[in-house]
């Protein structure tokens, strides 16, 4: 079952940086090694995890560790690896290179004599030199032999990998591919119609000669307003007072007196005296005056109260009317944070009926772009990410006097960040109060990392319920599992979705985590048919079939009550609501109500669930982990748990990350089954066997450390906390080294940090966009380029689930539908025109008919909607747009800027299309092969007249699939990208560390360079100046408006480029006597009468072996061929027969090594000299 990785856990107590590291390295010294052969990386995920994380910091804050590049090869993280190494201990690290090298010696004989007495010559002098990284072999003996290679590096601890024909034994973990071993790794060249170069250039070189003129018009232009805006409008400020203090006091004490006042005549109501007398049988109420205490004593309070004791509402109130009582609620100012908007809304709502006032008043909450509060309000609940963008504003928080942390065992990513923020305060703050509460607290862990803060519990007040585990429901119901009964049918995504549940050889995540636990459980005494049902339990099946069953079953015979359906996503929801609602019984609108509760809903939909039923009707509420805490509904009796969860888990060594159901911990299952007790006896039914609730872990791993972290190194750097990973390391588990790194480096590819790891002025807009920072990026740049609302359209759609349904049994249906929104290879652009038609079906009421017609999800539509219009509030209060949209969408109708604007925000999301006979191969610098998902538009084309993708997210699941994509061309990557570095020769150039290189004629290459540059520019002045006018910049947008529209993507992948010739001048800038002479397939010349004894007799003078000829015939009865030679293939023209085809091979290849179109004989004899140097160079 899943355990919690062991670097993040010292015995439930926190262990500070310094000791942090220690531990790791004698655990590391002392780690036992596998000794099982294996095929991949060799070592366990714990040892990576040390391996990363113990990388010790310097008191200066700064990493003494070296700076890395995460896309590329472990072998490149020399320095950062090498410095940790000493900083361990020289002579620990010598012991054990001493006795591995004892290990080795007993197993060698595994191998063949010969190859392993080399093998041990090899890991030997691995082990003993410092400055060497891995032994790398292209071998076949090494390949045939890998498994036996793989134990003995396994036992001397090292790691190993079988590439597809390099076998690599690392010091360090190796990632599942490497681009630098790839021999058909992407190498594009570049071919540009000479007329569109000189018609770019003559753009570039007028807007180059007027640009001092346009630097002084804008600065002219720039005016104090167009600096970066702030955030101001986040929180109301606080109304200024006098700076006479005891005008201050008196202010206060007016205003205390007041509340004391209102508090008073309340209590003593007839309706407060009600709910007083309600309240106080609270089991939270009863610990009042202990809870009061260890608050006033303390700065740092942990409360843990089981579900049903009244904590979330009763203890914010209790501090409250605690300090309106003693007269201090003039100066009293309490945030409540919540993991969840649903939570904080509804329990604010609750908190201000208790006392009797409306919403907005003393009590007030604040969700994202939505809130009540007033100028008196003291009590406010929020989201963590309020609170944090409070942070950036006010760094001491210096009018709060107490802050509650709620449901802080759930360990989001903002909760941990926050307490890391936190810690830090209280010094400064030494007033201030902390409470961090949850129903079930790893207690331990959190007093520790608080410096032993006071612990309080608060005992529960939920009735008994009754709990069935899958065994007891099977055995008491007589319901029967058969492999077929158990598929789940999905309305959605559903063909990969019930493939993924039919038993395969290869098992799931899901079912490997309870395999070991069911092969050893007994359930003697369950009849034979349980037993038989038992056996065939899939554990990868939510059982949909099984809750329906249970629910008509509940419908019939048992008592009223509400049910609570937990379930693991909207597709989940949603699809099962489909299939409930078709039910006689369940589905009898009469009879039952069916709701669903998700966190991307609106607030109004959400706050249904609340609502009681109708006499006569049941409640059935399917509903996300979202349900589990905070949130009372509160006539529930019935709890049906699926036993799982969506978690994202991130593989940093491979860089990639899924969002994958998991098996929640034995917390978030108490949570659930508590749900059931709140008014009265309850019933929770786990569709899972005891006996896998008991292998379940205590807790659910921290989500900082499964998650890329990008945002919240963008939250470090705003709220100016110093090196990143320095505060990481401050976390109360803190994550993998190699995470910060990742994600430290992707922000510095797109442009948000610098070299030194500052905020650049993107980086400073980026923070100001609670979303992904390339999704922020994209708006940006729609932005700058006046074409703003449909990209508003695609980073809604992008933040939204999928809004394109897919329905098994209309799915050609459904395809064709969606085909209609797309004829350009995009998915992106595709959302674009199904949410513009939906907004003109949506003007003339009839929306969901329109949705019906097209396979579309109305409630995603209305989600784009909603998203469109917040984000057009956030880059208002950014300062970047103002009232005014039609200035932003001038170039709205441009689809080639609006796919370069999507190549800027989605990069380095890259993919390489390369075509084949009868379709194409994608690849992707992090996975290698890569496949399109089935619900993409690209996917039904076998063509795509484009060689790049650029997509936003992938799915891992056997393979690796781009879920969405959009095609781009050549010069779309070149200026749209990332940087552009300069390679080894003129006319070649390098993207990403070298794993995209571009050949290209040298003018051509400059002129890519000049534009890239003068954009570069354009973006960080506009940036600097938001309302400065683009029209200086005319000729230069138009240039790059031209490039991106005319580029017919003309060039072509080669693989293991040989850079063989000096750069010689550009075909379009010779005279006409330079001008070689054409080559034809069948001209007469130096070698032979054609192209291809032209090419044999060049090749052969050079002292290379003859080309090779591979013809394959096509569907249209024509012939197409590739000729092969020195570790390159070229394709020809399709021709009429095998023989021209063959020909026209040669002469393209002739004219790649010729520079042009030339085959005169001093040509050939001059390159023939030339490749004979080359080769002689290259041995």
């Amino acid at each position: 079952m899943k355990e919690r990785p062991p670097s993040a856990s010292y015995d439930g107590l926190y262990v500070p940086p310094h000791h942090r590291f220690r531990s790791n390295t004698a655990a590391t010294a002392t780690a036992p090694t596998d000794s099982k052969p294996m095929n991949v990386t060799t070592q366990c995920d714990s040892e990576k995890r040390e391996s990363f994380s113990s990388i010790r910091v310097t008191s200066n804050g700064n990493s003494e560790a070296g700076k890395s590049y995460p896309y590329l090869p472990p072998h490149h993280y020399q320095k950062q690896f090498e410095q940790q190494k000493e900083n361990s201990g020289r002579e620990e690290v010598a012991q054990q290179v001493s006795d591995r090298q004892v290990v080795f010696s007993a197993q060698a004989g595994a191998l063949s004599s010969e190859n392993a007495n080399a093998w041990e010559w090899r890991l030997n002098a691995l082990l003993n030199d410092n400055d060497k990284q891995e032994v790398v072999s292209r071998e076949k003996k090494d390949r045939r032999d890998f498994d036996q290679i793989a134990a003995v590096a396994s036992r001397m601890g090292l790691y190993s990998h079988l590439y597809t024909k390099v076998v690599v034994v690392s010091k360090f973990p190796l990632p599942h591919y490497r681009f630098d071993l790839d021999d058909k790794r992407p190498q594009r060249e570049v071919i540009m119609a000479p007329g569109l170069q000189k018609r770019v250039d003559a753009y570039l070189v007028n807007y180059i000669s007027g640009k001092c003129k346009s630097m002084d018009a804008m600065s002219r232009s720039s005016s104090s307003n167009g600096s970066i805006a702030t955030d101001e409008s986040l929180f109301e400020q606080p109304e200024p007072l006098p700076h006479s203090k005891t005008a201050m006091e008196k202010i206060f004490w007016r205003r205390s007196m007041e509340m004391y006042e209102k508090q008073r005549n309340w209590q003593e109501s007839p309706e407060g005296r009600k709910m007083m007398e309600f309240r106080r049988n609270l089991p939270a109420y009863k610990e009042k005056d202990a809870m009061l205490s260890a608050i006033l004593l303390n700065q740092v309070v942990l409360i843990s109260g089981e579900t049903g004791c009244g904590k979330t509402t009763q203890i914010p109130q209790l501090i409250l009317e605690s300090e309106i009582d003693s007269l201090r609620g003039g100066m009293c100012n309490i945030i409540c944070t919540q993991p969840r908007k649903i939570s904080a809304m509804s329990v604010s709502e609750r908190i201000a009926t208790e006392r009797g006032e409306k919403l907005g008043e003393t009590i007030g909450y604040k969700v994202r772009l939505e809130g009540m509060k007033g100028r008196d309000t003291h009590l406010l609940f929020c989201t963590t990410g309020i609170l944090l963008r409070r942070l950036s504003l006010d760094r001491s928080l210096k009018s709060v006097t107490h802050i509650i942390v709620d449901e802080i065992h759930e360990r989001g990513i903002n909760e941990d960040f926050l307490l890391i923020v936190l810690k830090d305060l209280l010094p400064r703050r030494p007033e201030l109060r902390l409470v961090l509460m949850s129903a079930t607290l790893d207690e331990k862990l959190f007093s520790s990392y608080f410096n032993g803060a006071p612990r309080a519990h608060i005992p529960g007040f939920t009735y008994p319920v009754q709990t069935y585990y899958l065994e007891s429901i099977l055995e008491i119901t007589g319901y029967k599992l058969t492999p077929h009964n158990q598929i789940d049918e999905y309305g959605m995504d559903r063909a990969w979705k019930m493939s993924k549940q039919v038993p395969r050889k290869r098992k799931s995540q899901i079912a490997s985590a309870v395999e070991d636990t069911l092969s050893v459980a007994e359930f003697k005494d369950y009849n034979a048919q349980t037993r038989e049902s038992l056996s065939c339990w899939n554990p990868d099946c939510l059982g949909f079939n099984l809750i329906e069953y249970l629910l008509c079953k509940i419908c019939e015979n048992e008592r009223p009550g509400s049910v609570l359906v937990f379930m693991t996503g909207w597709d989940d929801i949603t699809s099962l609501k489909d299939k409930l609602q078709a039910h006689p019984v369940v589905g009898d609108a009469n009879r039952v109500s069916l709701l669903a509760c998700h966190g991307s809903m609106g607030s109004a939909e959400q706050k249904l669930i609340f609502d009681r039923p109708p006499g006569g009707i049941r409640k059935v509420v399917l509903a996300t982990n979202i349900a589990e805490t905070s949130i009372t509904i509160d006539d529930v009796v019935f709890v049906i748990d699926c036993g799982k969860a969506k978690e994202t888990s991130y593989d940093a060594l491979n860089n990639t990350s899924c969002l994958l159901p998991s098996w929640i911990s034995k917390v978030s299952a108490k949570q659930r089954r508590g749900r059931a007790g709140r008014v009265q006896p309850g019933e929770c039914y786990h569709l899972y066997p005891k006996c896998v609730f008991d292998g379940f872990a205590e807790y659910q791993i921290p989500e900082i450390l499964r998650t890329p972290l990008q945002s919240l190194c963008l939250q470090i750097k705003s709220l100016k906390l110093g090196d990143i990973s320095e505060f990481l390391s401050r976390a109360l588990q803190s994550p993998e080294y190699l995470a910060v790194q990742n994600a430290i480096e992707y922000l510095k590819i797109i442009g948000a940090l610098d070299e030194s790891e500052n905020l650049t002025v993107l980086g400073r807009y980026l923070t100001m966009l609670p979303m992904e920072p390339k999704l922020g990026k994209m708006l940006i740049l729609g932005v700058i380029f006046n074409c703003l609302d449909p990209i508003l359209s695609v980073v809604a759609g992008l933040s939204v689930r999928d809004p394109f349904l897919a329905p098994l049994d209309k799915k050609d249906l459904a395809e064709a539908a969606k085909a209609q929104f797309s004829h350009d290879f995009s998915d992106h652009l595709a959302l674009v025109r199904a949410f513009e038609g939906w907004k003109v079906a949506d003007r003339d009421l009839n929306a969901y008919e329109y949705c019906w017609k097209n396979f579309l999800s109305a409630q995603s539509m209305k989600a784009i909607d909603s998203l469109r219009k917040e984000f057009y509030s956030l880059l208002k209060d950014a300062g970047l747009v103002d009232s005014n949209p039609i200035t932003y969408n001038v170039w709205s109708y441009d689809e080639n800027l609006l796919r370069a604007v999507i190549c800027y925000g989605l990069y380095p999301g890259i993919c390489s299309v390369v075509h084949n006979e009868r379709s194409f191969s994608l690849k992707t610098m992090e996975d290698g092969h890569v496949l399109l998902h089935s619900n993409s538009v690209n996917a039904r084309n076998s063509r795509i007249p484009y060689p790049w993708f650029v997509f936003n997210e992938k799915i891992k699941v056997n393979s690796v699939f781009l879920r969405d994509s959009t095609a781009v061309s050549d010069s779309m990557l070149l200026l749209f990208g990332g940087n552009i570095l300069r390679g080894d020769t003129d006319g070649h150039l390098k993207m990403l560390g070298g794993y995209l290189e571009f050949f290209m004629d040298p003018a051509l290459a400059k002129m890519y360079r000049s534009l890239k540059l003068e954009l570069d520019e354009l973006i960080q002045t506009k940036l600097l100046n938001p309302m400065m006018d683009i029209h200086s910049y005319h000729e230069l947008i138009s240039a790059i408006r031209l490039l991106i529209s005319e580029d017919r993507c003309g060039g072509r992948f080669v693989f293991n480029h040989q850079l063989l010739l000096p750069s010689n001048p550009p075909l379009a800038a010779m005279t006409e006597a330079q001008k070689p002479a054409s080559i034809h397939n069948t001209e007469s010349g130096p070698g032979g009468d054609n192209s291809k004894s032209q090419l044999q007799t060049l090749l052969t003078r050079a002292g290379y072996a003859a080309p090779s000829y591979k013809t394959k015939q096509q569907n249209n009865s024509q012939f197409q061929s590739t000729v092969a030679f020195n570790g390159m293939e070229i394709v020809g023209k399709a021709c009429n027969n095998k023989k021209l085809a063959e020909k026209d091979a040669a002469a393209e290849a002739l004219q790649y090594l010729l520079g042009g179109n030339g085959a005169c004989r001093d040509r050939i004899d001059l390159v023939s000299i030339m490749l004979k140097r080359s080769k002689k160079d290259h041995k």
